[in-house]
């Protein structure tokens, strides 16, 4: 899968430019592409796309693939409301919770995805407590993987309450935490050196919801903002807290976005990758298909590549 993303980049880059860049998508898009999958195991590949390039792994992504891919029938698994995914983070199962849906509407197979849960990739602390100055104050970062890596910070400490009002301050600063951290450690993973550098930059404040035990926001790619609680970071910062005992294994987290929806995630296992010790997350969401597009790229629109502001 990191071979295809890296022929798409070469390839095919034009055809992300347009869909996530203005005028048809927008500085916080987030696209995913099913492809063949490259693993025996797996129903499809998927590839995901944003304003900067592709990632590795991506939650949400996988919460809203799952759900149109079943409720308009594009690929048929294997196992009946299960979809196996080659990511280029590894292989990712999905297990979709369904009900009947009444007046189908020519929607699939009369199905509605309530919500999906799915197995993530191992995931791991890989240097907690990194010292760095950001916004003219000195903050620690923990740095842990969760399908990419993050970096996570207190948003007290930062000075930062994590509310839309205070998004350009968010950005801005989530921007020079990435920076710092990746000047200061380098960031890989010990069993690729494909998978590296910071994807994204946590903040985490204390939950509104009664049923969330932490509010964040991720600044990812190029200031791009998570609408989600974000699937892989969530993970991540699982991770992060188990490391610090703050995660009893026999209870669910809640995980909170910054516009109020919620991720559900549990320890499902444990593992080593290379000399660190991992946890096998599982995280669950919802997602509602909003709209069927038909994209028009013009060969004379001197804007047909997309634009940033």
């Amino acid at each position: 899968m990191i071979e295809k993303r890296a022929w798409v980049r070469r390839h095919a880059d034009s055809i992300r430019r347009a869909l996530m860049l203005e005028p048809r998508g927008h500085a916080d898009m987030y696209g995913a592409v099913l492809t063949e999958p490259v693993s025996a195991e797996a129903d499809a590949g998927v590839l995901f796309m944003h304003n900067e390039g592709y990632s590795t792994m991506c939650g949400h992504g996988i919460v809203a693939v799952t759900t149109i891919t079943l409720e308009r029938g594009l690929i048929r698994p294997r196992q009946k409301h299960c979809v196996v995914y080659d990511s280029p983070a590894g292989v990712v199962r999905a297990r979709a919770h369904v009900r009947a849906r009444e007046g189908t509407g020519g929607l699939g197979d009369g199905i509605r995805v309530e919500r999906v849960a799915f197995d993530n990739v191992p995931s791991f602390v890989l240097a907690p407590g990194l010292p760095i100055r950001a916004s003219h104050r000195e903050v620690r970062v923990d740095v842990a993987f969760g399908g990419a890596f993050y970096a996570i910070v207190d948003a007290e400490a930062a000075g930062l309450p994590i509310v839309p009002g205070r998004l350009p301050d968010l950005r801005r600063v989530g921007m020079e935490i990435k920076h710092a951290v990746e000047a200061a450690l380098t960031v890989v993973h010990p069993l690729d050196k494909d998978l590296n550098g910071i994807y994204g930059t946590i903040f985490t404040g204390p939950a509104e919801r009664e049923d969330a035990d932490l509010r964040n926001v991720t600044v990812f790619a190029d200031a791009g903002v998570d609408r989600s609680p974000c699937g892989t970071g969530t993970c991540a910062v699982m991770a992060v807290l188990d490391a610090m005992g703050l995660l009893p294994p026999d209870r669910p987290f809640g995980h909170e976005s910054i516009i109020g929806t919620l991720f559900t995630g549990r320890i499902a296992g444990r593992t080593r990758v290379g000399d660190y010790d991992a946890i096998l997350p599982e995280l669950e969401g919802s997602a509602w298909i909003t709209g069927e597009h038909t994209f028009l790229v013009d060969d004379e629109d001197p804007l047909n590549g997309g634009f940033r502001l």
